[in-house]
């Protein structure tokens, strides 16, 4: 007699995925109805899994957002510190091809993290707190660490990284939260691209280290 086993390969497969497929139905949640509106039965719902099986995975909202963070937000943040220790050429390029990576991210609904986390970090401090240490400190700390590569090297005028910072990273930011708040009610729309390129362009003008003109 012939065991048919694909049912039960099959419920395999089915059950090491529900993980990936809640975190995806959470961030598209979150993303709609932001971080107090949603309810873990409604991401259950979303994913496709009965009320009480989320409850196997994630025993709190917090919970659930700290893997969308970590399993969606992080990984991208790794590449770039690959990309960066790799990285030989100037650092002005360097900081080119980051912001290339940022607007390939600002077309997804990755970038509703940051907003969420900005939105309701009064009323959930503990997803501000997880975001501020997992995210924000460790691009930081890249971020500036491109500035003092750049100084060092004689490319970039010595100014202090830290202050730095948010001259770089604000426009960046700026058109992720537009995306997903004023831009969706409102005619007034801007080309991120357009945007960015001349950011850049007079962000670099400024901290060159050689003639501005």
């Amino acid at each position: 007699m012939q065991i048919d086993t694909a049912a039960p390969k099959r419920r395999t497969r089915r059950k090491e995925a529900r993980p990936a497929e809640i975190v995806e139905a959470a961030l598209a949640l979150f993303t709609e109805r932001g971080f107090a509106a949603t309810k873990l039965e409604d991401v259950a719902l979303r994913a496709g899994i009965g009320k009480g099986t989320i409850y196997l995975y994630f025993a709190t909202k917090e919970e659930l957002f700290r893997a969308v963070v970590r399993q969606r937000l992080v990984p991208n943040l790794n590449a770039i510190e690959a990309m960066v220790a790799d990285h030989t050429g100037s650092s002005a390029e360097l900081l080119r091809r980051i912001a290339e990576r940022a607007l390939q991210l600002i077309e997804t609904d990755i970038t509703a993290i940051p907003k969420l986390v900005l939105a309701e970090s009064g009323n959930f401090p503990a997803i501000a707190r997880l975001y501020a240490e997992e995210v924000a400190r460790r691009g930081m700390a890249l971020m500036e660490g491109i500035f003092k590569r750049g100084m060092e090297r004689g490319e970039f005028r010595r100014l202090d990284p830290h202050s730095v910072l948010p001259l770089f990273s604000g426009p960046l930011l700026v058109m992720a939260l537009w995306r997903h708040s004023l831009g969706q009610h409102t005619d007034i729309q801007f080309d991120p691209r357009k945007v960015i390129e001349t950011h850049l362009d007079v962000f670099l003008r400024g901290l060159s280290a050689g003639d501005p003109s």
